[in-house]
């Protein structure tokens, strides 16, 4: 079975056409605004991305992360006070360890907003106790005289791990009604807010993914990447990235793979990520099925997480990217690929297949059916995607840019600000224009 989407602007761009404006500056915020993005101390990627775009647009930012985000490249920005309170996050850290450095920073958070000067708090991502979080801290912000953007990448992530409760969809409906708005990444995710949530379509915006721009994108090109990773000329390189957890069906390109290397010699199949907390015998059941092609030298696997300056080579190395979850919205990784132009086959859940033009940036495949997920890899390896994949992959990068650059997450994360703040931001505005004249 296919799935057609037509997208006109990448068949213009590989024509030759025009592509569609966006601007190249994004507009300027007005003076004087300030924002506190609350990171939950994880998510590089995005973080970078919207920390950038904010502090380019003029915006005064105080944010709050861990050792994690702790880079020069973050706290050099202009305007971007890098405020470590949650310090070291490793899970290994005993139980008494770990009960007092969570209670240092929720009590460094809670002095730290009640003397912040930001009217704007904005949660990327809620702290490890999100019951917490979603209760007592939105209480507390909105005691304070907050305005409170929740940037909701998951609706429902107990929901898709299988893992739902009463008390959680509780919580996370008192988050979201405390909320002054919500930013979700599809269409699907807002009417799931609102039909589960009651969240009203007035206090919901649909915002972009913004593409990953934190990882280095050296001169390293896909046949040095190949001799790096030991990547024979003739392999067919199938990559697999990202945390390993059940949802992500990792199984099923497993099983799909098996098939294909039963048929064909010239499979490689690339597993890299990092192990989650709690996974541990759903990936041993996995290496169990590749055992033999990994002592092969068919498998290549990178159970860990992967440094930034080291990811680059993984996805050149790469002829395609596979995302076979089960139940997802929106992922990151996708973007990843497509910022180093790898064409992706992924399962048709979610919104995943809005970003897939067929035969033009990857293809689409039942989920949770490994021989359709065979089907579909073998169909990319005889298409003339992959035969032209090195002339290709720019022109893949520059229609995600396009669709989901951050210029236009920056224009539109300043909008709300900016409606919240109302005669506030209007008279940040006037105070600016008044500066200008003299």
């Amino acid at each position: 079975m296919t799935h057609t989407v037509h997208t006109p602007e990448l068949d213009a761009q590989q024509r030759g056409v025009e592509k569609l404006s966006v601007p190249a500056n994004p507009t300027p915020a007005p003076a004087a605004l300030s924002v506190c993005l609350l990171t939950g101390g994880v998510d590089r990627p995005y973080v970078y991305g919207l920390t950038d775009t904010l502090s380019s647009m003029g915006i005064s930012i105080d944010l709050i992360g861990s050792d994690e985000l702790d880079e020069p490249d973050l706290r050099s920005m202009a305007g971007v006070n890098f405020l470590n309170l949650r310090g070291d996050q490793r899970p290994n850290a005993g139980i008494a360890a770990k009960v007092f450095r969570v209670s240092v920073y929720y009590s460094k958070l809670i002095a730290y907003a009640a003397s912040s000067q930001s009217k704007i708090f904005h949660i990327l991502w809620n702290n490890r106790f999100e019951t917490f979080d979603r209760t007592f801290l939105m209480l507390y912000y909105k005691l304070l005289g907050k305005r409170v953007v929740l940037t909701a990448h998951n609706v429902n992530k107990r929901r898709r791990d299988s893992r739902d409760s009463f008390l959680n969809r509780l919580t996370l409906r008192i988050q979201y009604q405390l909320a002054d708005h919500i930013f979700v990444h599809t269409e699907k995710m807002r009417t799931e807010l609102m039909n589960q949530f009651g969240v009203s379509t007035a206090r919901s915006s649909v915002i972009p993914f913004g593409i990953n721009n934190s990882v280095p994108d050296t001169d390293l090109t896909p046949t040095q990447a190949k001799e790096r990773l030991g990547v024979s000329k003739s392999e067919k390189a199938i990559l697999f990235f990202g945390r390993i957890k059940p949802y992500k069906g990792l199984e099923y390109l497993i099983a799909a793979f098996q098939t294909l290397a039963q048929r064909s010699a010239d499979y490689r199949l690339i597993i890299v990520g990092r192990l989650e907390e709690g996974c541990e015998h759903y990936w041993e059941s996995m290496r169990k099925e590749i055992q033999e092609y990994f002592e092969a030298g068919r498998v290549t696997i990178r159970i860990e997480f992967i440094p930034d300056s080291e990811i680059e080579e993984y996805f050149k190395a790469s002829d395609v990217l596979i995302l076979p979850y089960k139940e997802i919205f929106q992922s990151g990784v996708i973007f990843l690929g497509y910022n180093f132009g790898l064409p992706a086959i992924i399962a048709d859940v979610g919104s995943l297949r809005d970003d897939v033009v067929e035969g033009k940036n990857g293809l689409v495949f039942c989920p949770e059916d490994p021989n359709d997920l065979a089907r579909a890899i073998e169909q990319y390896f005889g298409s003339d995607l992959f035969a032209d994949l090195n002339t290709r992959r720019q022109v893949i990068r520059d229609h995600a840019l396009q669709r989901h650059s951050w210029t236009i997450v920056g224009q539109q994360t300043l909008s709300v600000y900016q409606m919240l703040l109302g005669n506030d931001a209007r008279a940040f505005a006037g105070r600016r224009a008044s500066s200008a004249s003299k």
